[in-house]
């Protein structure tokens, strides 16, 4: 006998949509517009804006077949579905020519423009590495994107909460000129997170530029701000303290040996912010800039500095020295400090002693990384003194250097180090620590 009814359908048809728009995420682009040919349900849930919330765009300076087509789809699909973004990331990757810096220009201007036109949801943007700068940005071009690009932060300034320009390198009138489109029409802006981080070219001395302080002076609600040391200054900071005192978390300074730092600024206006904003802690970078005069002179003992990160290789110099930042400068913050990263590289001093009492100094001191020249037993020291709880570490992360070519005695050591304190790595601590040889 024939069964006349309705034909069996798959279990699929009946799974919810909070489960279909789930397994839809998990899809690329190509495998989703598959997916969405199987019948109208399928179909309709390739239409739920949550999947297009948040995309990245990736260009590359010598794309091949792949990259291209992935690139041409995901541009098709911001366009089609940009009404939905939230966040942005666009990634532009190895430049080669001025002819692909012309062509990453007039995409971006058509893409800026196609969500300038249909987008009111967007947040988060983040353009990074564009090294303006570079001899492959024409003048005409570089200016045209920039134009472009402000453009659209006029258009969006009222919507982002982020916005990252990290590694622009463009000069000191372009780059207020980015940041003053965020404050278009209400001369006021209450973007939450900016990375700032290089955005302007080298050896710019922006602490000293009124055009700089007055662009900072429209931000209302920063919560994040992260720059070069070489845009801090008195009057910055002032600005700062007036108006995002009770919004601001976090301040990201780095500090490159190739920018100027050589401004006075003083503890008084570290001071002054850091009582005005009491939730503030600053997080430091230092590239190269390793040596006691310079660090004196920036590192003041008015800063809240929760995170410190000092990186440099000092071969031919001898009479540099590590001694005086660990024993005059760092102890500073031990009631504060809550990360601290030494790399270092030179091998006449040794700092084993001086290390290990600025770690137990430290009373907030979580998170430690250090490649320098150290003994093996200091691993040992400082592991005993962990499980007797006079120090506060859960991250230790260490690089031992040798001068020897072969490191089987340090491994052997290090191996005998783990087995002894093995309860302790293993249940409260990410611990990675290896011998590595320097010749």
């Amino acid at each position: 006998m024939e069964d006349d009814g309705e034909p069996e359908q798959s279990c699929w048809a009946f799974l919810p949509d909070i489960c279909m728009n789930h397994v839809f995420r998990w899809l690329d682009d190509r495998d989703r517009s598959r997916a969405a040919l199987v019948c109208k349900r399928w179909s309709q849930a390739m239409y739920s804006g949550s999947l297009w919330r948040t995309r990245t765009i990736t260009f590359r300076g010598m794309p091949s077949r792949l990259h291209t087509s992935e690139l041409e789809s995901s541009l098709w699909y911001v366009k089609k579905f940009g009404k939905y973004l939230e966040h942005l990331e666009i990634r532009f990757l190895n430049p080669y020519h001025a002819v692909f810096t012309r062509k990453f220009q007039v995409t971006i201007r058509g893409l800026l423009s196609r969500l300038g036109k249909c987008n009111s949801r967007l947040v988060s943007l983040s353009i990074q590495h564009l090294e303006l700068d570079r001899v492959v940005w024409k003048n005409g071009i570089r200016i045209q994107f920039i134009k472009n690009l402000s453009t659209f932060l006029k258009r969006m300034g009222k919507h982002l909460d982020y916005l990252s320009l990290k590694g622009a390198r463009v000069t000191l009138e372009e780059g207020c000129e980015l940041l003053s489109s965020l404050s278009y029409l209400k001369n006021k802006s209450f973007i939450s997170e900016i990375n700032i981080e290089d955005l302007f070219g080298h050896h710019l001395p922006i602490y000293n530029c009124s055009l700089f302080h007055q662009t900072m002076s429209k931000f209302c609600n920063l919560v994040i701000l992260s720059l070069n040391y070489n845009c801090i200054s008195d009057d910055l900071l002032d600005t700062l303290c007036e108006h995002n005192a009770n919004s601001l978390w976090t301040l990201n300074i780095k500090c490159h040996i190739h920018d100027p730092h050589g401004q006075v600024v003083w503890g008084m206006s570290w001071a002054n912010l850091a009582k005005r904003a009491p939730k503030l802690g600053v997080n430091l970078f230092f590239e190269s800039i390793m040596k006691h005069d310079s660090l004196a002179r920036i590192l003041l003992a008015e800063i809240p500095a929760r995170s410190i990160s000092l990186r440099s290789g000092y071969f031919s110099d001898s009479d540099w020295t590590m001694r005086p930042t660990l024993t005059n400068i760092l102890p500073a913050y031990k009631h504060i400090l809550q990360k601290l990263t030494l790399e270092f590289n030179h091998d006449h001093e040794a700092l084993d002693e001086e290390l290990l009492q600025l770690v137990l100094a430290c009373e907030r001191l979580f998170f430690l990384k250090v490649w320098a020249f150290l003994s093996v037993t200091f691993m040992e020291r400082l592991l005993q003194n962990r499980a007797e709880r006079k120090c506060t570490l859960c991250t230790i992360k260490v690089r031992i250097y040798t001068a020897r070519r072969e490191t089987h005695e340090e491994d052997r050591m290090l191996r005998d180090i783990y087995r002894k304190f093995r309860d302790l790595i293993d249940s409260e601590l990410n611990y990675f620590v290896i011998a590595y040889p320097m010749v």
